[in-house]
């Protein structure tokens, strides 16, 4: 059964559906895995979310931020409502039966036969797979819950920086949420450094790529990620970087999982925003 994973969407339908064309995707008989970030600032979430919804069981997506976002603002939380491109979504007649699909979603996705895993940002350097698939799984039950609404309305913020075991409530939930829909580096002790958003090559001295972190207990899994556009595609020591930038005149990436080389698919992308806005 061919298997693509696919980069950050971002509300880029029609990046999406020629990217689709190019791999001649059959729904009937090849299988999607999106890595997160469906909506926002680009021009067609509402398009990508009916799409991706439509497409049932030949569809897989792990939560994005941008996702949460979405959700957030659902539940009242404005916070960050002027950054945002959604009010299609939430004027929509079909809205409540997205958003409760949206919200049962998993934030990690782990395919044994296949041997990899799927997530949006990152995983701290203390948890091993079972870990993060449990740590995962606690977050999911919040956000599939009577009382979702609650955890969504506090959803922002940076702290806690570092795991601990005895991290209970809000402040549990949120160390989770963060590292895996928005963990770029951390420090070389494994404390978040949510703030930074450079790249390889240009980021804050003393920090390092959350894959880089020594002792990362998940070294020998094999990971796909998105979720940082300015580190574009990149494959090293068991991990494959697939957010190559679509919304802002990048790339939008697809990988076949079952094929025995792993090489990009990439759709050159015209571009929404410029590199640099927020």
């Amino acid at each position: 059964m061919p298997t693509y994973a696919i980069g950050d969407l971002q509300g880029c339908y029609l990046e999406l559906r020629a990217l689709l064309d190019r791999l001649a995707f059959d729904p009937q008989v090849d299988r999607l895995w999106f890595v997160g970030d469906l909506v926002n600032r680009g021009p067609d979430s509402l398009k990508v979310l009916r799409f991706v919804h439509d497409l049932g069981e030949a569809a897989l997506v792990v939560l994005g931020n941008h996702d949460l976002h979405l959700l957030a603002l659902a539940a009242g939380n404005s916070r960050h409502a002027k950054k945002s491109t959604l009010e299609a979504v939430l004027r929509a007649p079909d809205r409540d039966e997205l958003l409760h699909w949206l919200r049962h979603r998993p934030l990690l996705h782990h395919d044994p036969e296949r041997n990899f895993t799927l997530i949006h940002a990152g995983l701290p350097p203390q948890w091993d797979l079972a870990e993060a698939q449990v740590r995962a799984g606690e977050l999911e039950a919040v956000l599939r819950g009577t009382d979702y609404q609650d955890f969504l309305r506090d959803l922002y913020g940076n702290q806690p920086d570092r795991w601990s075991p005895d991290l209970t409530g809000l402040k549990r939930l949120r160390f989770i949420t963060n590292c895996l829909t928005r963990l770029r580096f951390c420090k070389p002790d494994g404390t978040l450094a949510l703030t930074e958003k450079g790249s390889l090559e240009n980021h804050t001295v003393g920090l390092v790529p959350w894959f880089r972190a020594a002792g990362r207990k998940t070294r020998s899994d094999r990971i796909i990620f998105g979720h940082w556009s300015t580190l574009g595609y990149r494959q090293e020591d068991n991990v494959w970087a697939i957010d190559s930038g679509c919304l802002w005149g990048g790339a939008l990436t697809a990988i076949r999982l079952d094929a025995t080389s792993l090489i990009p698919i990439q759709l050159n992308c015209k571009g929404y925003l410029a590199p640099g806005q927020d």
